[in-house]
C-alpha cells in the first residue's frame, strides 16, 4: 500500500517539466497549452486515485453515475471532447471515496488538492460563488460601470467622483 499510496500521491501533481500549474510550457499561453498531454496527465492521476482505493472503472463509474467508457476515456487521454459534467462527476466520486483514507497519510500536495477541491467537485447540487473582490460593493460597481456605454462612462466616473466628494464632507 505504501508504494500505491505514494503513487497516488505524486499523481496528484502533473509532472513540471517546466510546465507551470495549468500544464502550460513556461511562458506558454493558454492557446499553445498541449491539451492532449495535459489529459493524460490528468487521465492517469485519476487512475492511480482509482486504483489505490481499490475500484475497478466500472465500480467508479457507477458511484459517478457515468459509463465505464467515460472512465476509460478520461483515465487513458482520450477525453478531450468529455463533457465538464462527466469530469466533475469523476472527481466528486473520487473525493468521496478518498475521504475513508486517513488525511495523515496524504502528502502535503494531495492534503492541498483535496481541500482545492472544494471548489471543483461540489458536494451539494448548488455551486457555491466565493466574492471576487474583498469589497462586494465595488464588485457591484464595476458591474454598474460596465452597463454603461464606453462613450458615457466618463460621466458615471464625474458622477461618482462628485458623490464620493459629498460623502467625505458628511
Amino acid at each position: 500500500m505504501t508504494r500505491a499510496l505514494r503513487q497516488a500521491q505524486e499523481s496528484c501533481v502533473l509532472a513540471t517539466d517546466e510546465r507551470d500549474a495549468r500544464g502550460r510550457k513556461a511562458g506558454a499561453s493558454p492557446a499553445t497549452v498541449d491539451w492532449a498531454n495535459w489529459m493524460r496527465g490528468l487521465g492517469q492521476s485519476k487512475r492511480r486515485v482509482r486504483e489505490l482505493l481499490g475500484l475497478s472503472q466500472e465500480q467508479l463509474a457507477r458511484l459517478a453515475g457515468v459509463s465505464q467508457g467515460a472512465v476509460s476515456r478520461l483515465e487513458s487521454g482520450r477525453a478531450l471532447a468529455t463533457p465538464l459534467v462527466v469530469v466533475m462527476k469523476i472527481n466528486a466520486a473520487l473525493r468521496r471515496a478518498m475521504a475513508g483514507i486517513d488525511p495523515a497519510l496524504l502528502s502535503e500536495e494531495a492534503r492541498r488538492l483535496r481541500d482545492a477541491e472544494d471548489r471543483v467537485a461540489p458536494d451539494g447540487s448548488r455551486f457555491e460563488d466565493v466574492p471576487l473582490l474583498k469589497d462586494p460593493h465595488l464588485e457591484e460597481l464595476v458591474q454598474v460601470y460596465r452597463t454603461v456605454p464606453e462613450r458615457r462612462r466618463h460621466k458615471l466616473v464625474a458622477v461618482a467622483r462628485a458623490a464620493a466628494a459629498a460623502l467625505n464632507e458628511s
